[in-house]
Protein backbone atom coordinates (compact mmCIF):
# COMPACT_ATOMS: atom_id res chain seq x y z
CA UNK A 1 0.00 0.00 0.00
CA UNK A 2 2.81 2.41 0.88
CA UNK A 3 4.57 1.66 -2.41
CA UNK A 4 1.38 2.49 -4.31
CA UNK A 5 1.01 5.83 -2.50
CA UNK A 6 4.60 6.73 -3.32
CA UNK A 7 4.22 6.14 -7.06
CA UNK A 8 4.53 9.33 -9.07
CA UNK A 9 3.46 10.56 -12.49
CA UNK A 10 6.44 10.88 -14.82
CA UNK A 11 4.46 12.55 -17.59
CA UNK A 12 1.13 14.24 -18.25
CA UNK A 13 -1.26 13.83 -21.19
CA UNK A 14 -2.85 16.87 -22.83
CA UNK A 15 -6.52 16.67 -23.78
CA UNK A 16 -5.85 19.27 -26.47
CA UNK A 17 -8.21 21.80 -28.02
CA UNK A 18 -10.69 19.27 -29.37
CA UNK A 19 -11.25 15.54 -29.88
CA UNK A 20 -11.90 15.46 -33.64
CA UNK A 21 -8.69 14.29 -35.35
CA UNK A 22 -9.58 15.89 -38.70
CA UNK A 23 -10.16 19.26 -37.04
CA UNK A 24 -6.86 19.01 -35.15
CA UNK A 25 -4.93 18.40 -38.39
CA UNK A 26 -6.79 21.29 -40.02
CA UNK A 27 -5.95 23.65 -37.13
CA UNK A 28 -2.22 22.89 -37.27
CA UNK A 29 -1.77 25.02 -40.41
CA UNK A 30 -3.43 28.25 -39.18
CA UNK A 31 -1.69 27.95 -35.80
CA UNK A 32 1.64 27.47 -37.56
CA UNK A 33 0.96 30.59 -39.62
CA UNK A 34 -0.07 32.58 -36.52
CA UNK A 35 3.07 31.56 -34.65
CA UNK A 36 5.29 32.41 -37.63
CA UNK A 37 3.68 35.86 -37.83
CA UNK A 38 4.10 36.31 -34.07
CA UNK A 39 7.81 35.51 -34.23
CA UNK A 40 8.43 37.65 -37.30
CA UNK A 41 6.29 40.56 -36.05
CA UNK A 42 7.72 40.78 -32.55
CA UNK A 43 11.36 40.23 -33.50
CA UNK A 44 10.98 42.74 -36.34
CA UNK A 45 9.76 45.38 -33.86
CA UNK A 46 12.69 44.62 -31.53
CA UNK A 47 15.29 44.82 -34.32
CA UNK A 48 13.68 47.95 -35.82
CA UNK A 49 13.85 49.78 -32.49
CA UNK A 50 17.45 48.66 -31.92
CA UNK A 51 18.68 49.70 -35.37
CA UNK A 52 16.78 52.98 -35.87
CA UNK A 53 18.29 55.73 -33.70
CA UNK A 54 15.09 57.80 -34.04
CA UNK A 55 13.37 55.14 -31.93
CA UNK A 56 15.95 55.23 -29.12
CA UNK A 57 13.54 56.71 -26.58
CA UNK A 58 12.04 55.34 -23.34
CA UNK A 59 8.67 54.52 -24.93
CA UNK A 60 10.22 52.44 -27.70
CA UNK A 61 12.73 50.82 -25.35
CA UNK A 62 9.78 49.56 -23.29
CA UNK A 63 7.92 48.57 -26.46
CA UNK A 64 10.92 46.47 -27.55
CA UNK A 65 10.83 44.73 -24.18
CA UNK A 66 7.10 44.08 -24.59
CA UNK A 67 7.62 42.56 -28.04
CA UNK A 68 10.38 40.31 -26.72
CA UNK A 69 8.19 39.16 -23.81
CA UNK A 70 5.33 38.42 -26.22
CA UNK A 71 7.67 36.38 -28.41
CA UNK A 72 8.80 34.38 -25.37
CA UNK A 73 5.26 33.87 -24.02
CA UNK A 74 4.00 32.54 -27.33
CA UNK A 75 7.07 30.30 -27.76
CA UNK A 76 6.41 28.55 -24.43
CA UNK A 77 3.09 27.05 -25.55
CA UNK A 78 2.45 27.43 -29.30
CA UNK A 79 5.17 25.16 -30.80
CA UNK A 80 4.06 22.34 -28.50
CA UNK A 81 0.43 22.98 -29.44
CA UNK A 82 1.25 22.82 -33.17
CA UNK A 83 3.14 19.52 -32.92
CA UNK A 84 0.48 17.98 -30.65
CA UNK A 85 -2.28 18.82 -33.14
CA UNK A 86 -0.69 16.24 -35.44
CA UNK A 87 -0.35 13.56 -32.73
CA UNK A 88 -2.74 11.13 -31.14
CA UNK A 89 -0.65 10.85 -27.97
CA UNK A 90 -0.09 14.36 -26.58
CA UNK A 91 2.32 13.90 -23.69
CA UNK A 92 4.71 16.10 -21.75
CA UNK A 93 7.23 15.11 -19.10
CA UNK A 94 6.78 16.17 -15.49
CA UNK A 95 9.81 18.46 -15.80
CA UNK A 96 8.49 19.89 -19.05
CA UNK A 97 5.13 20.58 -17.42
CA UNK A 98 6.73 22.38 -14.48
CA UNK A 99 8.91 24.36 -16.91
CA UNK A 100 5.85 25.50 -18.83
CA UNK A 101 4.20 26.68 -15.62
CA UNK A 102 7.35 28.57 -14.62
CA UNK A 103 7.82 30.26 -18.01
CA UNK A 104 4.16 31.15 -18.59
CA UNK A 105 3.92 32.88 -15.21
CA UNK A 106 7.35 34.48 -15.64
CA UNK A 107 6.49 36.10 -18.98
CA UNK A 108 2.81 36.81 -18.19
CA UNK A 109 3.68 38.32 -14.80
CA UNK A 110 6.51 40.33 -16.32
CA UNK A 111 4.21 41.62 -19.06
CA UNK A 112 1.66 42.83 -16.51
CA UNK A 113 4.28 44.92 -14.73
CA UNK A 114 5.76 46.09 -18.04
CA UNK A 115 2.35 47.38 -19.17
CA UNK A 116 2.14 49.38 -15.93
CA UNK A 117 5.62 50.78 -16.63
CA UNK A 118 4.52 51.80 -20.13
CA UNK A 119 1.48 53.54 -18.62
CA UNK A 120 3.80 55.42 -16.25
CA UNK A 121 5.94 56.47 -19.22
CA UNK A 122 2.85 57.88 -21.01
CA UNK A 123 1.77 59.64 -17.81
CA UNK A 124 5.12 61.42 -17.52
CA UNK A 125 5.19 62.26 -21.26
CA UNK A 126 1.67 63.71 -21.32
CA UNK A 127 1.26 65.19 -17.83
CA UNK A 128 4.86 66.34 -17.21
CA UNK A 129 6.35 66.91 -20.68
CA UNK A 130 8.94 69.48 -19.53
CA UNK A 131 10.43 67.03 -17.04
CA UNK A 132 10.12 63.92 -19.22
CA UNK A 133 13.78 63.63 -20.23
CA UNK A 134 15.00 64.03 -16.65
CA UNK A 135 12.43 61.65 -15.12
CA UNK A 136 12.60 58.92 -17.78
CA UNK A 137 16.35 58.83 -18.30
CA UNK A 138 18.20 55.80 -19.68
CA UNK A 139 19.13 54.39 -16.28
CA UNK A 140 15.56 54.58 -14.97
CA UNK A 141 14.23 52.87 -18.11
CA UNK A 142 16.64 49.98 -17.67
CA UNK A 143 15.69 49.64 -14.02
CA UNK A 144 11.97 49.72 -14.77
CA UNK A 145 12.36 46.98 -17.38
CA UNK A 146 14.56 44.98 -15.00
CA UNK A 147 12.01 45.33 -12.20
CA UNK A 148 9.29 43.89 -14.45
CA UNK A 149 11.47 40.82 -15.10
CA UNK A 150 12.30 40.46 -11.39
CA UNK A 151 8.65 40.67 -10.30
CA UNK A 152 7.67 38.19 -13.02
CA UNK A 153 10.39 35.79 -11.87
CA UNK A 154 9.46 36.09 -8.18
CA UNK A 155 5.80 35.52 -9.03
CA UNK A 156 6.60 32.48 -11.19
CA UNK A 157 8.94 30.92 -8.60
CA UNK A 158 6.42 31.44 -5.79
CA UNK A 159 3.76 29.67 -7.88
CA UNK A 160 6.05 26.81 -8.89
CA UNK A 161 7.37 26.11 -5.39
CA UNK A 162 3.81 25.70 -4.10
CA UNK A 163 3.03 22.83 -6.50
CA UNK A 164 6.44 21.30 -7.18
CA UNK A 165 6.35 18.93 -4.21
CA UNK A 166 2.71 17.93 -4.55
CA UNK A 167 2.07 14.17 -4.91
CA UNK A 168 0.97 13.29 -8.44
CA UNK A 169 0.03 9.63 -8.69
CA UNK A 170 -2.81 9.76 -11.21
CA UNK A 171 -4.95 10.74 -13.05
CA UNK A 172 -2.58 12.53 -15.42
CA UNK A 173 -4.80 14.06 -18.13
CA UNK A 174 -4.59 17.87 -18.38
CA UNK A 175 -7.73 19.27 -20.02
CA UNK A 176 -5.89 21.87 -22.10
CA UNK A 177 -3.01 22.25 -24.56
CA UNK A 178 -0.41 23.37 -21.97
CA UNK A 179 0.27 22.97 -18.27
CA UNK A 180 -1.40 25.60 -16.15
CA UNK A 181 -1.67 25.64 -12.39
CA UNK A 182 -5.49 25.38 -11.94
CA UNK A 183 -5.61 22.30 -14.18
CA UNK A 184 -2.52 20.61 -12.76
CA UNK A 185 -3.75 21.16 -9.19
CA UNK A 186 -6.79 19.01 -9.96
CA UNK A 187 -4.47 16.05 -10.64
CA UNK A 188 -2.73 16.11 -7.25
CA UNK A 189 -3.42 13.14 -4.96
CA UNK A 190 -4.52 15.31 -2.04
CA UNK A 191 -6.98 18.00 -1.10
CA UNK A 192 -5.71 21.19 -2.79
CA UNK A 193 -8.57 23.55 -1.98
CA UNK A 194 -6.55 25.64 0.49
CA UNK A 195 -3.45 25.57 -1.71
CA UNK A 196 -5.53 26.57 -4.71
CA UNK A 197 -6.89 29.53 -2.77
CA UNK A 198 -3.35 30.64 -1.86
CA UNK A 199 -2.12 30.32 -5.46
CA UNK A 200 -5.15 32.19 -6.84
CA UNK A 201 -4.64 34.88 -4.21
CA UNK A 202 -1.02 35.28 -5.34
CA UNK A 203 -2.05 35.67 -8.99
CA UNK A 204 -5.02 37.85 -8.04
CA UNK A 205 -2.87 40.32 -6.10
CA UNK A 206 -0.47 40.80 -9.02
CA UNK A 207 -3.13 40.95 -11.76
CA UNK A 208 -5.59 43.12 -9.81
CA UNK A 209 -2.91 45.54 -8.59
CA UNK A 210 -1.50 46.00 -12.10
CA UNK A 211 -4.98 46.37 -13.63
CA UNK A 212 -6.06 48.98 -11.08
CA UNK A 213 -2.81 50.93 -11.54
CA UNK A 214 -3.37 50.90 -15.30
CA UNK A 215 -6.95 52.10 -14.98
CA UNK A 216 -5.93 54.89 -12.60
CA UNK A 217 -3.00 55.91 -14.81
CA UNK A 218 -4.95 56.22 -18.05
CA UNK A 219 -7.94 57.85 -16.34
CA UNK A 220 -5.64 60.45 -14.77
CA UNK A 221 -3.95 61.05 -18.13
CA UNK A 222 -7.29 61.67 -19.88
CA UNK A 223 -8.60 63.95 -17.14
CA UNK A 224 -5.36 65.93 -16.89
CA UNK A 225 -5.04 66.55 -20.62
CA UNK A 226 -8.72 67.42 -20.98
CA UNK A 227 -8.32 70.25 -18.48
CA UNK A 228 -5.59 71.86 -20.58
CA UNK A 229 -7.25 71.87 -24.01
CA UNK A 230 -10.65 71.59 -25.68
CA UNK A 231 -9.76 68.53 -27.68
CA UNK A 232 -7.48 67.18 -24.95
CA UNK A 233 -9.53 64.03 -24.46
CA UNK A 234 -9.24 63.19 -28.16
CA UNK A 235 -5.49 63.78 -28.21
CA UNK A 236 -4.97 61.68 -25.10
CA UNK A 237 -7.07 58.88 -26.52
CA UNK A 238 -5.14 59.06 -29.77
CA UNK A 239 -1.86 58.72 -27.88
CA UNK A 240 -2.94 56.02 -25.43
CA UNK A 241 -5.44 53.98 -27.46
CA UNK A 242 -2.81 51.43 -28.50
CA UNK A 243 -1.77 50.89 -24.89
CA UNK A 244 -5.39 50.60 -23.71
CA UNK A 245 -6.24 48.04 -26.42
CA UNK A 246 -3.24 45.90 -25.47
CA UNK A 247 -4.14 46.11 -21.77
CA UNK A 248 -7.73 44.99 -22.43
CA UNK A 249 -6.68 42.15 -24.75
CA UNK A 250 -4.16 40.83 -22.23
CA UNK A 251 -5.91 41.31 -18.88
CA UNK A 252 -9.49 40.29 -19.66
CA UNK A 253 -8.62 36.65 -20.57
CA UNK A 254 -6.30 36.39 -17.53
CA UNK A 255 -8.99 37.73 -15.20
CA UNK A 256 -11.55 35.23 -16.49
CA UNK A 257 -9.15 32.27 -16.29
CA UNK A 258 -7.59 32.92 -12.87
CA UNK A 259 -10.09 35.10 -11.00
CA UNK A 260 -13.51 34.07 -12.32
CA UNK A 261 -15.11 31.58 -9.89
CA UNK A 262 -16.97 29.59 -12.58
CA UNK A 263 -14.74 27.45 -14.83
CA UNK A 264 -16.02 26.30 -18.24
CA UNK A 265 -13.53 24.09 -20.10
CA UNK A 266 -14.09 25.32 -23.67
CA UNK A 267 -14.19 28.97 -22.55
CA UNK A 268 -10.92 28.57 -20.62
CA UNK A 269 -9.29 26.93 -23.67
CA UNK A 270 -10.45 29.75 -25.96
CA UNK A 271 -9.16 32.41 -23.56
CA UNK A 272 -5.87 30.52 -23.09
CA UNK A 273 -5.41 30.46 -26.88
CA UNK A 274 -6.25 34.15 -26.99
CA UNK A 275 -3.65 35.36 -24.50
CA UNK A 276 -0.87 32.90 -25.43
CA UNK A 277 -1.31 32.85 -29.24
CA UNK A 278 -3.49 35.73 -30.45
CA UNK A 279 -2.49 38.61 -28.16
CA UNK A 280 1.30 38.24 -28.76
CA UNK A 281 0.50 38.48 -32.49
CA UNK A 282 -1.82 41.47 -32.17
CA UNK A 283 0.50 43.58 -30.01
CA UNK A 284 3.13 44.35 -32.69
CA UNK A 285 0.37 44.87 -35.26
CA UNK A 286 -1.48 47.34 -33.01
CA UNK A 287 1.63 49.38 -32.23
CA UNK A 288 2.93 49.28 -35.81
CA UNK A 289 -0.33 50.30 -37.48
CA UNK A 290 -1.21 53.04 -34.98
CA UNK A 291 2.25 54.50 -34.35
CA UNK A 292 3.50 57.13 -36.78
CA UNK A 293 7.18 56.82 -35.78
CA UNK A 294 7.15 53.05 -36.26
CA UNK A 295 5.46 53.40 -39.66
CA UNK A 296 8.03 55.99 -40.74
CA UNK A 297 10.87 53.74 -39.57
CA UNK A 298 9.43 50.84 -41.58
CA UNK A 299 9.08 53.04 -44.69
CA UNK A 300 12.66 54.26 -44.29
CA UNK A 301 13.90 50.70 -43.92
CA UNK A 302 12.00 49.59 -47.04
CA UNK A 303 13.31 52.57 -49.01
CA UNK A 304 16.83 51.74 -47.88
CA UNK A 305 16.45 48.14 -49.05
CA UNK A 306 15.09 49.26 -52.44
CA UNK A 307 17.96 51.72 -52.86
CA UNK A 308 20.55 48.97 -52.21
CA UNK A 309 18.90 46.75 -54.82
Amino acid sequence: MEETNQSVVSQFIFQGLCNAKELQVFLSLPFSFLYLMTVVGNLFVVLLIITDHHLHSPMYFLLANLSFVDFCLSSVTTPKLITDLQKDNKTISFGGCMSQILCVHLFAGGEMVLLVTMAYDRYVAICKPLHYSSIMDRQKCIWLALISWIIGFVHAISQLLLILELPFCGPRVVDSFFCDIPLVLKLACMDTETLGFIINADSSVLATTCFILLLVSYTYILLTVRLHSKDGAFKALSTCTSHIIVVVLFFIPCIFIYLWPVSIAWVDKFLAVFYTVITPLLNPAIYTLRNKDIRNAVKKLMSSCEFKE
